[in-house]
């Protein structure tokens, strides 16, 4: 059904059911789950990172989850070579890559097969950003790059100080904003074909399944899994401590907030991500959007059948 350049993308907001679909079309296509989530990535952080557990899995191989610890810092450069090797791999074997996850950046890289130049850098000026950070706040570094490069500023969180200093760094050596480097470094196109659904419930729904999730984290132990992960000695600074659901938690146990007001940011903070999800896979050229429970399962596994055939839906 398919050849040996297909890979199958389902993308979407978190709690879409990307990866219920992924694992059912994997089983029926003969596919691999790869990972393109960017909290995923870390050892020990399982419930606020909503992983598949074993059984969720079904036996179906899946890649780039559990692959570095959490104080080890991880670029969208290393996942891209991760992800090259991995579909590459799967591909030789006969299978079908069916890459699913929330992080834009990470689908949009490969899609696209952004080259990453390691010659885009400055240490120095990246070392004065953090002293700044350390001094001035992260929120200072922010509004640097709002300033020099809004476009970005508005897809980076202000916690997420190493993808905010990485952006004023390309700025700062080339002249030109993130966005006009990454359509430079498109030198060739991938050698794959990509099929790409975009899983999107009806907003309200979508809305009450996260806030439905972030309850069924919290009776799974999440509470518990963040307190580990302090205890173990990861400081909630980390860049992987900055995920949602995560410093939320920090935040109740260092004594800024109740727990119940943690849990309230925790639903909040996810229904905001879910909405700069939207917009960035709308972008995402040759996506298709699905709304999961209107058309079903069935009807969905069709679309990617005839898709995977060449044929229209």
């Amino acid at each position: 059904m398919t050849d040996e350049k297909t890979v199958l993308v389902i993308a979407g907001p978190t709690a879409s059911g990307k990866t219920a679909l992924s694992v059912e079309a994997s089983a029926i296509f003969g596919g691999e789950v790869v990972s393109a989530d960017s909290m995923q990535i870390y050892r020990g952080m399982d419930i606020g990172t909503a992983k598949p557990s074993a059984a969720d899995q079904r036996g179906i191989p899946h890649h780039l989850m559990n692959i570095v610890s959490p104080d080890q810092p991880f670029s969208v450069a290393e996942w891209h070579a991760a992800a090259k090797r991995v579909v590459a791999d799967i591909l030789a074997r006969g299978a079908l890559p069916v890459m699913t996850g929330g992080t834009g950046l990470y689908v949009n890289s490969l899609v696209h097969n952004l080259l990453f130049s390691e010659a885009v850098a400055n240490p120095v000026y990246r070392r004065e950003l953090k002293d700044m950070a350390d001094a001035e706040g992260v929120d200072a570094v922010h509004a640097l790059l709002t300033a020099r490069d809004p476009e970005s500023a508005a897809a980076i969180h202000p916690n997420n100080l190493v993808r905010v200093i990485r952006a004023l760094e390309v700025h700062h050596e080339t002249g030109e904003p993130m966005a006009v480097h990454r359509m430079r470094s498109r030198m060739e196109p991938s050698p794959w074909r990509f099929i790409l659904f975009g899983l999107l419930p009806e907003r309200q729904l979508l809305y009450s399944r996260i806030n439905h999730r972030v309850d069924e984290m919290m009776a799974a132990g999440l509470p518990d899994e963040v307190h580990r992960l302090l205890e173990s000695g990861y400081p909630g600074t980390l860049q992987s401590m900055q995920g949602i659901g995560y410093r939320e938690l920090v935040a109740h146990f260092s004594g800024s907030c109740s727990l119940e007001e943690a849990v309230g940011q925790i639903r909040q903070n996810t229904r905001n991500y879910a909405k700069r999800q939207i917009t960035w896979f709308s972008r995402l050229e040759g996506l298709q959007w699905v709304d999961p429970v209107q058309a079903g399962t069935d009807r969905i596994l069709e679309q990617i059948r005839q898709a995977l055939a060449g044929t229209s839906a």
